[in-house]
């Protein structure tokens, strides 16, 4: 008996299957879900919030005294400077403001993460070094995308879908001129790390090595070290160990 004809139709279903089944996979990882709560929120973004009045940037890393902090989205305005955090996730939701760990509920299946107020902070604390304002000028914004529901209450700077154009056009007292809005833009293009797979990278690396207790420590002093890229010399572009506390302590120690 000749196979060849159902073979011929088995390899033509599978041409479809395994690149249809490995796309369905890659959609529904981590990395896709964030990148695609964070394509939302700058569509949403563009269409209610008009350009000149808030001057936006996306995926801004910034060096901090341990390594890297990464923030989703960053609106400068005369009525302030909100800094705006993605969660793309579905089913209920429980948290509250002084939680550590909020959990999501999936069906039958729990899963803690971290509060994204909490994660929210640093992004904010980065953004006071880095631009020398007032913390009371810094709002802090969270939203869900992804059809989750509250099931506990929540502060009014985390909010669902495009709750976070509400809660951002509330603030209209003016706290900063459109010469300084235009500083702080510059100051931000400027000192943000590049957009680049390498920066992500080193980012990912640090959040590691953060997470990691057994981290090596500075041989001089004995802080924790971060990895750092070369911007100068011979060794431009390459990684290496750096103290947390430079430039107070530049021990430096090659991966």
């Amino acid at each position: 008996m000749d196979y060849s004809p159902i073979l011929a139709q088995v390899w033509g279903m599978l041409t479809w299957f395994i690149p249809a089944a490995l796309l369905i996979g890659l959609l529904k990882s981590p990395w896709a879900k964030g990148q695609t709560g964070e394509l939302l929120v700058r569509l949403f973004a563009h269409w209610q919030l008009d350009k000149q009045t808030y001057r936006r940037l996306h995926n801004v890393t910034l060096n901090t005294p341990d390594g890297t902090t990464q923030i989703d989205h960053v609106f400068l305005s005369p009525y302030g400077i909100f800094v705006l955090e993605t969660k793309n996730m579905s089913g209920w939701i429980f948290g509250s403001e002084k939680q550590a760990q909020w959990t999501q509920k999936l069906y039958k299946r729990s899963f803690k993460f971290q509060n994204p107020l909490r994660q929210n902070y640093k992004h904010l604390k980065a953004l006071e070094a880095t631009l020398g304002v007032s913390p009371a000028h810094l709002h802090s914004v969270i939203t869900f995308v992804g059809g989750s529901t509250f099931k506990t209450e929540v502060p009014a700077n985390v909010t669902q879908g495009i709750g976070f154009i509400r809660y951002i056009k509330s603030f209209q007292q003016q706290v900063f001129s459109a010469a300084e809005v235009d500083a702080m833009l510059h100051a931000l293009q400027t000192g943000r790390r590049a957009p680049t797979l390498a920066t992500h990278r080193e980012h990912v690396q640090n959040l590691k090595r953060r997470s990691d207790p057994t981290a090596e420590r500075c041989q001089k002093c004995g802080s924790a070290q971060v990895i750092r890229t070369s911007k100068i010399g011979a060794n431009v572009g390459q990684q290496f160990w750096g103290c947390s506390t430079f430039p107070k302590c530049k021990t430096m120690q090659n991966l």
